[in-house]
């Protein structure tokens, strides 16, 4: 029986830290592990409870007509991830889904190998801050710490970047895994593609409500989408799904990832690193992106809709 890792979340203001509740782990995960089935989740979109968005009193102006009301913008927040008291990277995400966003990133990012390298973590909103802000605090084993310490970098990562501020170009992980050939794309139902397109804007409360955040959803052969999360940051939704599918020890190889947005290289490589056979976006991919899909064996196709699709032969 493999040790669980202790799962903490706190929320800090300007006057403290106050706990807010306990999170229960749902087990220690190992790439090797047995998995679990995923079942189909019965909200539109992860983060009950949490919202994601403000209200802001807007002038609207239609030719020559001006209205003033209220509308919403989604929320981006600098969240520190600290690892044993070091801060490795400032990302700017939506403060929502934090759990999930943390492990996904340690997991996506090569830093720790298993959620059982996660030994605590805690997490802290100080919302009555001049600039509200996070802070993950995550405690790893002390190999997965030691490896971090050879390969850190100062990362301040902007909305549309993953590697902003990395030191030197030797840094870059460009060599992906390879995706092991499970038989799942030979599985594919011919209109999965189609039906994860038609499906996604229910999964997109936030987008629906505010109109910018991008949306990084979890399908299985038939296109249904069995787990969506939404960020400012296209990157951060899909660590976000990536840390959701770890902690309910879903299998990442029977599934594909839809996103809202272009395939960027970093998509590709965060999906390469933990085995999913496909990824499918709705706008356009970069040159590298494809590149990393070929050297992964992993198959990108993109400007999904109902209607089609572009296959880019990476796998």
């Amino acid at each position: 029986m493999p040790r669980r890792p202790r799962s903490r979340e706190r929320y800090r203001n300007a006057t403290g830290a106050q706990p807010a509740r306990r999170l229960c782990p749902h087990g220690a995960f190992r790439l090797n592990d047995p998995v679990l089935p995923l079942a189909a989740s019965s909200t539109p979109h992860e983060g009950e409870g949490e919202t994601g968005a403000i209200a802001v009193r807007v002038h609207r102006h239609r030719g020559d007509d001006v209205r003033t009301l209220d509308d919403h913008v989604g929320q981006e927040w600098p969240v520190a991830l600290v690892f044993n008291g070091i801060s490795h990277a400032v990302m700017m995400c939506t403060p929502r889904d934090l759990e999930a966003f943390a492990v996904g990133f340690a997991i996506s990012e090569g830093i720790v190998g298993r959620n059982a390298d996660i030994q605590d973590f805690e997490v802290y909103l100080r919302e009555d801050a001049e600039v509200p802000h996070a802070e993950v605090h995550l405690t790893v084993v002390q190999q997965a710490f030691a490896e971090l310490k050879e390969k850190r970098r100062a990362l301040a990562g902007r909305t549309g970047c993953g590697v902003c501020g990395i030191e030197s170009i030797d840094l870059l992980d460009l060599e992906p895994e390879r995706v092991p050939d499970t038989g799942f794309l030979a599985r594919l139902a011919p209109d999965a593609i189609a039906r994860a397109a038609r499906e996604l804007p229910q999964h997109q409360a936030l987008t629906k409500l505010t109109g910018g955040l991008h949306a990084a959803a979890w399908c299985d052969a038939n296109g249904a989408i069995l787990r969506a999360f939404e960020d400012v940051g296209r990157h951060n939704a899909l660590d976000k799904l990536i840390g959701q599918l770890t902690i309910e020890r879903a299998d990442t190889q029977q599934g594909f990832v839809f996103l809202s947005s272009r395939a960027s290289y970093e998509l590709v490589r965060k999906a390469a690193r933990v085995g999913i056979p496909m990824v499918a976006t709705i706008s356009a991919p970069s040159s590298l992106a494809i590149n990393i899909a070929k050297r992964a064996g992993l198959r990108l196709v993109s400007f999904c809709r109902e209607s089609g699709y572009v296959d880019y032969e990476t796998a």
